[in-house]
This record gives C-alpha cells, structure tokens and sequence, in this order.
C-alpha cells in the first residue's frame, strides 16, 4: 500500500494495527527547507556509520552524527556513540518539531545519504537506551525518497514518500511490531538528510 495525499489528516494511523504511525507532511517552505539542507550538509560533523554484523567491522558509504542535551552514549549495531551538544541549527529543528507534536526530545540521530545508492535495512528502533514506546520525530530535508514499514509477524507493508521538509512521528508499539527501512534507489542522485529526534532515558 502506497500512501501519499496533499489533504493530510496528521491524526491518521498510517499503520493497520500494533502501533501508530502519523505524516505530518510540510513543516517547512521548500525555501526553508533548501536552506536548512543547506545548513545541516555544511555545518554537522558527519561521520560514516559503523556496525558490527557477525564480528565484522562494517564501515556503510551513509555518513551519521549524533546530537542531544549532554554527552548521551548511545549503543546499536553493537557499537557505542556519543552525543554531541546541540547546534543552533539543531535546537532550531528540535524546538518545530515539538511545538508541532506536543513531544519533547532530548536527543537526534542524523543521517546523511548522498544519493539512491544509499539506504536502511529493515531494522526497528529498539535499543534499550530509547524511551519504550516512546515518540520518535523524523525530519526529512533533501531530495524526496520512499520509506517502508513491514510487519514483524504478517510481513504486510506500507510505504510512504519523505519529501524536502516533512516530519513523520512513529509513537506507541510501532518499533516492537514493525520494522523500518528506506531502500535503495537507482532513480536518485541527490542527497537527503533525515533527522530523528528521541528521548533516551537516563
């Protein structure tokens, strides 16, 4: 199932069942959302992501950066990271995104992927540092790109486009239920930048 409607309901379940999922669409002008692309490119302190996969060190082409209230460790794909304090830019992003959902962040994991060729896998967002069930605000700058969920148990799916300067809210069981991927395109040669902004629990 595909989903994308200009006349968005923000309190509509994009998920069936087992979790909640709401698009919120725009949050931002095309032009401020080229301007914050712009900014996040340029000024975050990218590193490429690492994983350990079977005792293997896997350096991926997608670079990240890791950002919160104070100096978080932060631990998935069985390697550690640690929290930079927030940008301007960043508490600019953060202090939107709450005023849309009512939710408050105290951390964001950013992506960078330069083009189609890079993606996710399916994964869900279960570390036992995260808040359980709690909210996780995704923030899409860039060029636009489709992002799926699968079910765990029925395997059914559906997908969504991400477009330059929209937010996608994930809340309640979704990451225990389903799984989240964006997958790799051909058609895409432009970057896109995806901020996720949680709440780890200290």
């Amino acid at each position: 199932m595909d989903l994308f409607t200009p006349d968005l309901d923000t309190n509509h379940n994009l998920l069936p069942k087992d979790g909640t999922v709401n698009y919120y669409g725009f949050l931002f002008s095309q032009q401020e959302a080229n301007h914050y692309l712009d900014i996040l490119l340029n000024g975050i302190d990218w590193k490429h992501d690492e994983a350990i996969i079977m005792g293997k060190l896997i350096v991926t082409k997608r670079k990240v950066a890791w950002y919160g209230d104070s100096a978080f460790e932060y631990t998935y794909s069985n390697r550690t990271k640690k929290a930079m304090l927030w940008t301007p830019t960043l508490l600019e992003l953060k202090a939107r995104v709450e005023e849309k959902t009512g939710e408050t962040f105290n951390s964001c994991l950013l992506n960078l992927y330069h083009s189609g060729d890079e993606g996710m896998a399916w994964h869900s967002d279960g570390e036992k540092d995260l808040k359980k069930n709690g909210v996780i605000a995704s923030l899409s700058f860039g060029v636009a790109r489709k992002f799926a969920f699968k079910h765990k148990e029925t395997k059914e799916t559906v997908s969504i486009i991400l477009e330059n300067g929209s937010l996608l809210v994930m809340k309640d069981e979704t990451q225990t239920h389903w799984q989240h991927r964006l997958p790799p395109t051909k058609k895409v040669l432009k970057p896109r930048v995806n901020l996720t902004f949680r709440t780890i629990v200290r």
